[in-house]
Formats: structure tokens, sequence, C-alpha cells
């Protein structure tokens, strides 16, 4: 079952477009959320351990003050995982940011938004660029958002025109990102353990997926993944997401298709 919209949960979590972490707090209980959190890090180590995450307080009705949302940032640190930002939502918002010390993202707050709702992506300010680059430290990687979902540093392996979108020729190795701004991305190899595919439409890839794949990465939930051999270490569109560990064993190693219905994560077979 996705675990990726459970109104039930104190603490709805989302993967943004650069694979950060959203948690949006929906009930403001602290240990609650501490748990709720530990138990995605015990499930799924490789993926949620030591993972940045932006603390959204946009679902509560009131900011909280800074002593409880430094016991909340404490207990998601002893959770295993590392609160680097909050996302942007008011005034309150922002003097909370100041007394904990933690950057505001204002664009992250946006994407999350769009991907509640819209069906289509909207279109990127600046010119369609593949970003390909060795994994960051969290806490980078987390700051610069913007910057790395716009870079115009084109994949060294990578051709791109608007009809087809993005395609990779070789290997996405372990570390290695590619993203696909405002379009699908078509990888021709495999996808290793520890790489990242994140595609604004759709995923299509013609070898192994070991690694994570995430489409409709601006909100788009009509965006599907598609590949060969189905070993992933997390699929997620549109924000919403399914590890490993929440697969059916007899999928694993399948051609599969991968989509977003009713709000959850399905997975099947391909003919």
């Amino acid at each position: 079952m996705s675990v990726a919209v459970d109104y039930e949960q104190a603490g709805e979590l989302k993967i943004g477009q650069v694979g950060i972490a959203n948690l949006r707090i929906r009930t403001l209980d602290v240990q609650r959320l501490t748990e709720e959190m530990r138990s995605r890090v015990q499930r799924a180590p490789n993926m949620f351990g030591r993972a940045a995450v932006v603390i959204d307080f946009g679902g509560l009705s009131q900011t909280p003050d800074a002593a409880t949302a430094q016991a909340l940032l404490e207990g998601l640190r002893a959770a295993g995982v590392l609160p680097v930002a909050l996302a942007y939502g008011t005034s309150e918002t922002e003097r909370l940011s100041q007394a904990l010390g933690l950057p505001l993202l204002a664009k992250f707050r946006a994407s999350y938004e769009r991907g509640e709702g819209a069906a289509e992506p909207v279109a990127a300010a600046t010119p369609a660029a593949a970003v390909k680059r060795e994994a960051a430290a969290p806490v980078a990687a987390a700051a610069e958002p913007a910057r790395a979902s716009r870079s115009a540093a084109p994949a060294a392996a990578a051709a791109a025109s608007p009809s087809v979108g993005l395609i990779q020729s070789t290997p996405v190795r372990s570390g290695q990102q590619i993203y696909a701004d405002n379009r699908d991305l078509t990888v021709l190899t495999t996808v290793g353990a520890g790489a990242e595919v994140i595609a604004d439409g759709s995923v299509h890839i013609y070898g192994p997926l070991r690694g994570r794949a995430l489409a409709g990465a601006q909100g788009n939930t009509k965006a599907r993944i598609f590949c060969r051999e189905f070993f992933a270490e997390l699929v997620a569109i549109a924000g919403h997401y399914k590890v490993l560990e929440d697969i059916p064993k007899e999928l694993r190693g399948k051609a599969v298709q991968i989509w977003l219905e009713d709000e959850q994560i399905k997975i099947a077979a391909l003919d």
C-alpha cells in the first residue's frame, strides 16, 4: 500500500523534483511524527536514511511556536533524517525559519502545491536542459533546488529535442542524476543502484531500473514510468511514491508500467 497520501498520518511525505522529500505537517504531534519518520527510515534505509527533508507547516491552521518546531526538528533527526529548510508559507513561517536558523524554500512549496491538483507541468521559465551531476551533500542539494533543476549544463551523453524529449544513451551510474526539464526522459540502457532519473513528463527505461525514477516532477499526474527490468529503489509520480519494500515480489525483474490512479501508485506487468 502506498503511504504517499494517507490523511490519517500526522505528516504527508512527498518526493520533490530534485529528489528532496517534502514533509507536510497535518497533525502537530511531535512524537507521532517522529515515529512515522522512524518507520519510513527503517523500511527503506537506503532511500530515507540521512535524507534531506523540507518541513512544510502549510497544512496547519496555525504556525507552531519556535520551541515546538525545534522539538520536531530534533525528533526527525533522531528518527534518521536531516531537516534542512522550511517551505515558505506566511510571514510567521519566515520568522520561525529565522528563529530556527533554517532557510526558506519558496519554489519547493510552489511545486508541491501544483502536485496536489495540476494535470500538466508548468512551463519552465528557461530553456529545457538536462542535468547530470555527481550526487551532492543533502544540505547543498536542498539549499539550491531551483539552480539544480534549471542548470544549463548539458549531460555529456544525452541529446534532446522538443519532439522526442531527452534521450540518455549511456548508463546512469550510482551518484548520478539525469533531469528532463519539461519533457519526457528516455534511458536506452541501465539506471544503476544509487542513481536517479527525473522527468517533468514520463520516464522510459529500456534496461534494468535499480535506482530511483521520478516522473511528473512538476505535478503532472498523467505521467508514467515504463521499464524493462524493475528493481527500483523508489518510483514516484507527481510526488506520490513507492519504495522497493512496498512492491510485490512477483513484479521484481519484470517489464512494468507505473501510473497514478486515485492518488495511489499502481504498478502492472507489461505483456
